[in-house]
C-alpha cells in the first residue's frame, strides 16, 4: 500500500542485484495523491498553483514559478503526447535484447514536465514526436501504487 513506511532500510533494494539502500524515501504528500489516482482511478493528476495557474505533473507541493504553496488537484486524465523518446537495444548488463524497448517524455495537456514511462503496442520505426498516446494500467489487483500501475503508454485508437 502506498502510505506504508518501510522502517527497516534492509527491506529496501534500488539496484538489480539487492544492493541495500541506506536512506529512506516517502513518496509526501503530492506523490501519495498522484499515486492513489494511478491505482484506485486510473488517472494521472497534476497540482495546479493558484496564483500563476500553473499546472506540474508530476505534481509538487510548491510552484516553480512563484514559490507558492499547491493546493488544487487537476485530473489530466490518462492521455498525453509523445514529446522525445529512445530506443533501447540493449539491457543493463549490455546484452542485445531479444525485443527492442522504447521510453519517452510523455507530456500532457496544459501541464508543465511529464512523465518517463515505456511504450508500447508500437513499432520502433512508428514512434513519432507529437503522437498522442494514452496509458495502459495494470489490472486493479495487480496495482501497488507505484509508477509502474502504468503498464506503458500505447498510440490512442
Amino acid at each position: 500500500m502506498a502510505t506504508e513506511k518501510i522502517t527497516d532500510i534492509r527491506h529496501m533494494l534500488h539496484w538489480p542485484g539487492h544492493m541495500e539502500t541506506d536512506y529512506i524515501y516517502t513518496q509526501g504528500i503530492a506523490g501519495e495523491k498522484f499515486f492513489s489516482e494511478i491505482k484506485e482511478n486510473e488517472k494521472i493528476y497534476g497540482g495546479r498553483c493558484n496564483h500563476c495557474g500553473q499546472v506540474f505533473v508530476p505534481p509538487r507541493l510548491y510552484c516553480e514559478r512563484c514559490f507558492r504553496k499547491i493546493a488544487e488537484w487537476r485530473n489530466l486524465g490518462s492521455k498525453g503526447v509523445v514529446y522525445t523518446f529512445t530506443v533501447v537495444y540493449i539491457d543493463i548488463d549490455g546484452a542485445k535484447l531479444d525485443e527492442p524497448i522504447m521510453y519517452a517524455l510523455i507530456t500532457f495537456d496544459g501541464a508543465e514536465g511529464g512523465l518517463i514511462h515505456r511504450l508500447g503496442e508500437i513499432k520502433p520505426h512508428e514512434v513519432q514526436i507529437g503522437m498522442p498516446v494514452e496509458a495502459v494500467f495494470r489490472p486493479q489487483a495487480e496495482r501497488t501504487g507505484s509508477i509502474n500501475d502504468i503498464r506503458y503508454f500505447k498510440p490512442q485508437s
